[in-house]
């Protein structure tokens, strides 16, 4: 069928595009689903909320005290910059197959479709849970990160305070909770959110420059020191240290795909949803360097960072640069906000993923998650689903940190497993779909990008399932493996005891 000559148009709000983009997100109906969320969403937003996702300051500076360990400035920079550009060929990658598939269902809709006959339903089952589970953990880690990033901002006015677990909990309760009244009652509104967390982003990468910069109190480095420094001794992994320093920056870019679950809810999803998650890495990228590199430049003694209250690098970092507690809060503050925005954004695209895998009948209770509220315009009860989810997660942490430090840290796994299984059916089967998408880096470059994308995931895997430093202990020891074989075999139960016989795929498409 010709995608110019569909059939009824949409009566949900659009944007203002052409009258070729408002024929071609019409297709909708092509790809088996009818229009039930509000199309209220440019191009420009789309970035905006991916970069809201990656929240570079939070994101790179959250889990900090990783690239510390894994040698200081060296990690930091390079690293960052090697990240770029693996992190941008997932992106790419995963932004052809949101061209030809724009749904809000994702990686697993992608599988399903692209499978060979024989194995494409339990492949879409098996990936959609993986999808899911890697929303779900994603979004818990950056709320219980905001949590603890506040905690330590805490700490800078009184050093000898530090959240107990209960304390820390219910910090997480609030926020889970003010995003989840956020995000009911104001999808109108989100938008522009993610607008203002753009330029809140920008204005506050640009004021940490310069405070860094011109305050320095306790020195600037050189030039060689702050972008070629290396330190083996702190992991405890000798040569291998560099790589425990790319976790910051690939947790940074590792929900990139999560846009893709936003499809429905912008015209013209076969241009506008891949441009977004192509675009989030070099800009982000970008941006993230004026971030980095004043850290880099003035950065306390490695070993002092590795003490700092909570685990936290980055408000120890503020406080002790700025030379008071008073400067390193104004800067916490500026990436509290940032944080706060990401938490908004990612619970969006959650909350889209798992109303999307509802609507196929593959989770208990489908019909209750996939109703969208038609006054406010939002899947009401997956937003529930997904709040209560990170809550009773949260409870994990009251009987053992490290258990629930597995939780966060299966979310980008998972993630990565769930962007690899439709790059590598796709590549096996000839890129014969994607070199059919509007968006297409083409039959040779874009091999290349999907065999780089997929070598990087696998290599992912491994750096996200080590513990951080040697020797290891019960409470340094990294569960993400486990965890996530225990929510894969909790999926496959479901599997055989019920969608087995009941699921039977998303429906099928020969794509736009």
């Amino acid at each position: 069928m010709d995608p110019e000559k569909t059939a009824a148009p949409a009566t949900l709000p659009q944007d203002d595009d052409s009258p070729e983009e408002d024929l071609r997100e019409e297709g909708l109906d092509r790809l088996g689903y009818k229009q039930e969320l509000h199309r209220n969403r440019s191009l420009i937003t789309l970035l905006f909320q991916t970069l809201a996702i990656a929240a570079i300051p939070f994101g790179e500076g959250g889990p900090l005290i990783n690239a510390i360990y894994g040698g200081g400035p060296l990690s930091i920079f390079v690293g960052w910059l090697i990240i770029l550009f693996l992190d941008e060929c997932i992106a790419l990658s995963l932004a052809e197959l949101a061209s030809r598939y724009p749904t809000s269902a994702g990686p697993y809709y992608w599988s399903f479709q692209i499978a060979p006959e024989k194995t494409k339903t339990v492949l879409s089952f098996v990936n959609g849970w993986v999808w899911l589970i890697g929303n779900w953990t994603i979004t818990l880690s950056v709320n219980f990160g905001f949590a603890s990033f506040l905690s330590a901002t805490i700490s800078m006015y009184h050093p000898d305070w530090s959240a107990n677990g209960w304390q820390l909990l219910l910090i997480f309760y609030a926020i889970c909770l003010a995003s989840l009244v956020i995000c009911v009652f104001g999808n109108r509104f989100l938008p522009m959110i993610d607008t203002i967390c753009a330029a809140w982003t920008a204005v506050s990468i640009v004021i940490i420059l310069i405070a860094l910069s011109v305050t320095a109190k306790v020195g600037r480095h050189s030039a060689s020191y702050a972008l070629g420094h290396y330190d083996t001794t702190l992991s405890g992994w000798g040569g291998f240290t560099f790589f425990i320093g790319l976790l910051p920056a690939a947790y940074t870019f590792s929900a990139v795909g999560m846009i893709s679950s936003m499809a429905e809810e912008c015209s013209n999803p076969v241009m506008k949803v891949p441009q977004a998650i192509s675009l989030c890495v070099p800009v982000g990228g970008f941006a993230g360097l004026f971030f980095i590199l004043p850290i880099c430049f003035t950065l306390p003694p490695l070993q002092d960072i590795l003490n700092a209250p909570a685990a936290q690098a980055l408000p120890y970092i503020f406080v002790t640069v700025m030379g008071s507690p008073g400067g390193g809060l104004g800067l916490a503050f500026l990436v509290l906000a940032i944080t706060f925005f990401c938490s908004i954004s990612i619970t969006v695209a959650a909350s889209r993923t798992t109303w999307a895998f509802a609507r196929d009948d593959a989770i208990p209770l489908s019909r209750v998650w996939s109703r969208v509220n038609r006054r406010l315009g939002v899947p009401v009860w997956s937003l529930v689903l997904l709040t209560v989810i990170q809550m009773l997660l949260g409870l994990i942490n009251l009987g053992s940190s490290s258990a629930f430090t597995a939780f966060v840290s299966v979310g980008v796994v998972a993630l990565a497993v769930s962007y690899a299984i439709p790059i590598g059916i796709s590549l096996l089967g000839g890129r014969s779909e994607v070199n059919k998408a509007r968006f297409s880096c083409g039959p040779v470059l874009g091999s290349i990008v999907n065999i780089v994308a997929l070598c990087w995931i696998t290599f992912e895997l491994v750096l996200f399932s080590m513990p951080t430093a040697l020797p290891v202990t019960a409470v340094s020891m990294n569960y993400a493996s486990v965890v996530f074989v225990g929510f894969m075999t909790v999926s496959a139960f479901w599997y055989f005891i019920y969608a087995r016989t009941s699921y039977k795929g998303p429906p099928e498409s020969d794509g736009l």
